[in-house]
């Protein structure tokens, strides 16, 4: 059982972060949240986390439409980096097309597609997934 959950957030947008990081202050959860604003520099990081053998995010939202690296580019790149932990991964999007949601089926590493924006229920049903406990007070 961990009791801290470690989140990547992959979204060029700043104002899409900060609100994700209040929701996650929200949440009654100790998560430390590491925000990239591309898929390549979410690579870059995990890259770098397996090199120095740290801890990888316990949960990864990717966005779909960004600048360099998109979320669909980044699943691609994600795979062959050949990590072996249990990452639980979503895309989180502010696309309603039945397309997006379908080709995120199509990649085992994601479990699901939420529609931005994100709620502080809906996260905190994620952390429970990763068997997360709540902060004591």
């Amino acid at each position: 059982m961990s009791d801290k959950i470690n989140l990547l957030v992959i979204d060029d947008d700043d104002i899409n972060i900060f609100i994700i990081k209040k929701i996650v202050e929200k949440t009654g959860y100790e998560a430390q949240m590491v925000a990239k604003t591309n898929g390549q520099l979410a690579i870059d990081y995990l890259k770098e986390l397996k090199d120095a053998r740290l801890p990888f995010p316990q949960l990864i939202l990717i966005d779909i439409n960004m600048p360099v690296l998109n979320g669909w580019e980044f699943l691609e790149a994600y795979e062959k980096l050949s990590i072996e932990n249990d990452i639980d991964m979503y895309m989180l999007s502010s696309s309603v097309y039945e397309n997006d949601i379908e080709k995120a089926k199509t990649y085992k590493t994601v479990k699901g597609f939420i529609s931005k924006p994100l709620s502080i229920e809906r996260l905190i049903e994620l952390f429970e997934g990763k068997n997360i406990e709540p902060i004591q007070s």
